[in-house]
């Protein structure tokens, strides 16, 4: 009898869970179906399945948004990014964790606090910093900016992780004759392999998908990103479904495919940096 009550409710665990599976896949079919139709089809019927397949509709948005160069646009960006914020943060929280100071206890501390700013609160002030600095219309002004938004939350994961890390490792290496340098690069940072797959999958979806900065820091039509180049469907007065959601579709297949190959990784990593955290 307990058997059968622990399978009913196992069944009904994975049954709700479906369902809600099902509300998240949702938009997906209104994106993947309504990307096919033609813009008479996507307004009278946008639930109902295509009266016919316009797979033309792709190529035009291929060609509008010019994608492979928003495409490289945006990879540059992001790669960039992630890989710096990979391996500053992990450094800097290497850091403070080992060198426990009153000073890096504040410095974590207001890392810390810097997770709860929203951007719009000092975007403004941001845009007047980059222009000053001369980094305005370049993708370096973007990455800087980036790296200055993604190290907190980075900062905060690895600092967890450190933590988790036996100090008798760092110790052998001492030993062997390895310098500080040595031992974080040589043990340390191999043994965070897990946490910087998570750093870089988190990022990496956040900076891919991001509007508002790139808005912000570039005005050069050649150094737009995918979303940039995707907005220019929508106008003021029209919005031509048609083929902003092919290119949405085009946009969003990298990160997907991105984001399913390394998922495992997401939880080993958070949960292991949660640890101590």
């Amino acid at each position: 009898m307990e058997t059968t009550r622990r399978r009913g409710r196992w069944l009904a665990a994975e049954l709700v869970m479906i369902l809600f599976a099902l509300v998240f896949l949702v938009p997906f079919y209104f994106l993947l179906v309504n990307s096919v139709k033609a813009f008479g089809d996507i307004l009278t019927n946008a639930a109902g399945w295509p009266q016919s397949f316009m797979w033309g509709n792709y190529a035009e948005a291929w060609r509008l948004t010019q994608f492979p160069k928003v495409f490289w646009n945006s990879l540059v960006v992001a790669v960039v990014s992630n890989v710096l914020l990979a391996l500053i943060s992990s450094m800097a929280a290497y850091r403070m964790v080992r060198s426990n100071t009153l000073f890096n206890r504040l410095l974590f501390g207001a890392f810390v606090a810097a997770m709860v700013i929203p951007f719009q609160s000092i975007m403004i002030p941001l845009v007047k910093v980059v222009s000053t600095l001369g980094l305005m219309d370049s993708r370096t002004g973007l990455i800087l900016c980036y790296l200055g938004f993604g190290a907190p939350l980075s900062v905060f994961l690895f600092h967890g992780f450190v933590k988790t890390v036996p100090k008798e490792i760092e110790e052998a290496g001492r030993v062997d004759g390895c310098s500080t340098y040595g031992i974080f690069f040589k043990i340390v940072l191999p043994l965070m392999q897990p946490m910087i797959v998570t750093v870089i999958i988190l990022n990496a979806l956040w900076i891919w998908n991001d509007y508002l900065m790139p808005y912000l820091i570039l005005q050069n039509p050649d150094l737009k990103t995918i979303p940039i180049a995707t907005y220019a469907f929508f106008g003021q007065f029209t919005k031509q479904w048609d083929l902003a959601l092919p290119a949405l579709v085009l946009g969003i297949t990298p990160i997907v495919i991105f984001f399913l190959a390394m998922q495992k990784y997401i939880i080993e990593g958070i949960s292991q940096g949660s640890v101590k955290g």
